[in-house]
C-alpha cells in the first residue's frame, strides 16, 4: 500500500535514521503531496542509497539496514557487554570456547532474533522457528556445490548492507555472501518453475491428432 510505505520511510527517517533535521523533514513527511516521490528521491541520494527508486525492495532493505546499523552504533556499549542470563555465572573461558553452550532456544529474544535474521537473509518463514535455522546448514553436499566454478557477474559487497555487525569483517563478508547465494538460489528455482510451465505449455498448444480414431489430444 502506497501511504503505508511512504509512512514507513517517515517514521524510519523520524525515529531511527534521523539524516535531516527535524525542520527539514516537511517534504518527506507531506506523505499525501503529488511531490512525493520526488522528495524520496531525493532522501535517496541524500542517504547515498545505491538503489534507484523504482526497485522499491533493494530499497526498503538497504533502508532497513542502514536504521539498524544506526541503532547499533547509538547503543554499542549497550549490545556489546549484553549478556545472557544463563551464562553470567559460567567460566569465561568455557564461555568464550563454546559460545553457544548457554543459549535458551525458547526464550522470546531468541526467536525474535531468528525472525529477524530470517528477514534479513530473505529466508522464507516458517511456523517453527527451529527449522529456519535449517535452511543454511552447510553440508558436504552443499559444500561441494558452493565449491564447483560459476560463471557469472562480480558482486558488489560494499553496496549490500548487511544491517548488522558481527565484530568480525570475516564473519561479517561471510553473512552478506550467504544471503546473496540464497537469493541466487531462489532464482534458480523461479528459472525452473518457468521452464516447467514454458514445457506444460507447448504441449498443451501442439496436440497430436489422429485422424482415424476421429480425435485431437495425445
Amino acid at each position: 500500500d502506497e501511504t503505508e510505505f511512504r509512512n514507513f520511510i517517515v517514521w524510519l527517517e523520524d525515529q531511527k535514521i534521523r539524516h535531516y533535521k527535524i525542520e527539514d523533514r516537511g517534504n518527506l513527511r507531506n506523505i499525501h503531496s503529488d511531490d512525493w516521490p520526488k522528495s524520496f528521491e531525493k532522501y535517496m541520494k541524500d542517504v547515498n542509497c545505491p538503489f534507484k527508486m523504482q526497485e522499491r525492495q533493494e530499497t526498503v532493505d538497504w533502508l532497513l539496514g542502514l536504521a539498524v546499523r544506526l541503532e547499533y552504533g547509538d547503543n554499542a556499549d549497550k549490545y556489546k557487554d549484553s549478556t545472557p542470563d544463563g551464562a553470567k555465572n559460567t567460566d569465561n573461558t568455557a564461555k568464550n570456547a563454546e559460545p553457544l553452550i548457554n543459549l535458551d532456544v525458547n526464550n522470546p529474544d531468541f526467536k525474535a532474533g531468528v525472525m529477524a535474521l530470517a528477514n534479513l537473509l530473505q529466508i522464507q518463514r516458517h511456523d517453527d522457528y527451529l527449522v529456519m535455522l535449517k535452511v543454511k546448514r552447510l553440508t558436504q553436499d552443499a559444500i561441494a556445490k558452493a565449491s564447483q566454478s560459476k560463471e557469472g557477474l562480480p558482486v558488489a559487497l560494499e553496496k549490500h548492507i548487511l544491517g548488522f555487525d558481527t565484530g568480525d569483517a570475516v564473519l561479517n563478508e561471510a553473512a552478506q555472501i550467504l544471503r546473496l547465494l540464497h537469493i541466487e538460489e531462489l532464482r534458480e528455482l523461479q528459472t525452473k518453475i518457468n521452464e516447467a510451465i514454458v514445457a506444460v505449455q507447448a504441449i498443451i498448444a501442439d496436440p497430436k491428432t489422429d485422424h482415424r480414431l476421429g480425435k485431437v489430444g495425445r
